[in-house]
């Protein structure tokens, strides 16, 4: 089959990221399939480069990732909906092939998407696992795609999920994705590329949504070949600048983490690179393994500083976890961005501000602040009706002169978030995330 695998993903605040799933996904296609990638992050006009591509492509199958659904600066989701709906559209105008939808966005509610979005499969979960089954399936006039785990797709008007499979990847046997044939702006403007060293999630976050993509089992890499695959990347033109490990949480569990930092150690890894971690499983030696394999930044999902609320989120932490969490990156010179959400179900003014006032006493190197909102609220309108006076004072809050920070980001209220803001930042030379350079540029 001719393929065509679109990313839809046009993210590039506060930098473009890799599509690194979609990636993986293709080079996990069988070679027998003729494979192009075409990638909207940086077009213009994205319907008409997607309708043009396509119609000179004669594709039999295309294959759209969604990555996700709400979109960094927090503005309003419902517009990341249509424009998938609008991309199934200028599909349908170029090409009479069937289109199948996957990746972490759509993976979060399918059965909702598929009715909404309307295309002909989708594939919630690992794309890696599914996918070559349903070319299979496609190419036996449809017959088996109701044993392929976590397939969707429509009969009789009606959309038919199936159950997820009961095993997952070995994540040894996944090929190494060709960052080869990704546009030379991710590098060349924004020098960030993406590695991952295990899947699944063993937490039990209240609001995440990884152990619906990924699941709650984890499955580690080899150190040596997450390594090996780094330095590949490296021969890339141009080559990335930074790396950042995209697992849920790269601390977790500790022993992976600190054998993958050994493995950069002792092949003298030089190129700097961030992280997810957890508090809760933070320590000195872990600390100084990341910062002699020239671990640059980590990000923490820190969420709330009022126990109550870490409690209810189910984080697994508290505040004290975080402080240490804090206290040790700095010993260490690495470091730390927490991200911090505000207004969830049954919080009150009162626990926000207690967040907060906790921030200004942490003083970690840079802050980013959401306000909560419920992907479902992108279903039920009547949930932004209910939660938007706490919203709205929240947002006072933020921008009082009581909490106006250099090194606090707001994103959905554009408070150290704007794209001239991020353009000098890189012009300037500034690599990786760029709340790293936040403090220091201020």
């Amino acid at each position: 089959m001719n393929i065509a695998f679109v990313s839809g993903n046009r993210e590039i605040l506060p930098s473009a990221v890799v599509p690194v799933g979609l990636l993986y996904v293709m080079a996990a296609t069988p070679e027998e399939h003729d494979k192009t990638l075409i990638d909207l992050c940086f077009e213009d006009d994205p319907g008409a480069a997607l309708r043009s591509k396509l119609a000179a492509l004669k594709p039999d199958l295309v294959a759209i990732s969604m990555r996700n659904i709400q979109r960094n600066d927090y503005g309003d989701p419902r517009e990341t909906i249509d424009y998938y709906v609008g991309l199934i559209a200028d599909i349908r105008k170029a090409t009479s092939a069937k289109v199948v939808l996957g990746g972490s966005g759509f993976s979060v509610m399918p059965a909702e998407l598929m009715e909404e979005i309307k295309p002909d499969f989708g594939i919630s979960g690992e794309g890696e696992f599914a996918f070559p089954r349903l070319l299979a399936a496609m190419e036996n006039d449809g017959d088996g795609l109701e044993e392929i785990g976590a397939l969707c797709y429509w009969n009789g008007g009606e959309v038919v999920v199936n159950d997820r499979p009961v095993g997952f990847l070995d994540m040894g046997t996944l090929p190494f994705p060709d960052k080869n044939i990704i546009d030379e702006q991710y590098f060349g403007e924004f020098g960030i590329d993406s590695i991952q060293t295990k899947r699944g999630c063993s937490m039990h976050c209240d609001y995440c949504v990884y152990p619906m993509i990924e699941g709650r089992k984890m499955r580690m890499r080899e150190p040596t070949s997450i390594v090996d695959e780094m330095f590949e990347a490296l021969e890339a033109s141009p080559a990335p600048e930074h790396f950042f490990i995209v697992d849920s949480v790269f601390n977790l569990p500790p022993k992976h983490a600190k054998a993958v930092c050994r493995e950069m150690i002792e092949r003298n890894w030089q190129t700097p690179w961030t992280c997810y971690v957890n508090p809760l499983f933070f320590d000195e030696e872990f600390a100084a393994l990341a910062a002699e394999a020239k671990c640059a930044g980590m990000e923490v999902g820190s969420d709330s500083g009022c126990d109550r609320i870490l409690q209810k989120l189910r984080k697994g932490f508290k505040v004290e976890h975080i402080r240490r969490f804090h206290e040790i990156a700095t010993k260490h010179g690495i470091r730390d961005c927490h991200t911090f959400i505000l207004g969830t179900d049954s919080e009150t003014i009162e626990d926000v501000q207690e967040s907060l006032d906790f921030i200004v006493d942490l003083d970690p190197h840079s802050t980013i602040i959401n306000i909560w909102f419920d992907d479902y609220e992108l279903l039920e309108p009547q949930r932004i009706e209910e939660r938007k006076k706490l919203r709205a004072d929240i947002e006072a809050l933020l921008r009082s002169d009581k909490y106006t920070f250099p090194n606090w980001s707001v994103p959905g209220l554009g408070i150290n978030f704007d794209e001239r803001q991020f353009r000098a930042l890189r012009h300037a030379g500034y690599r990786g995330p760029l709340w790293q350079h936040m403090r220091k540029a201020s």
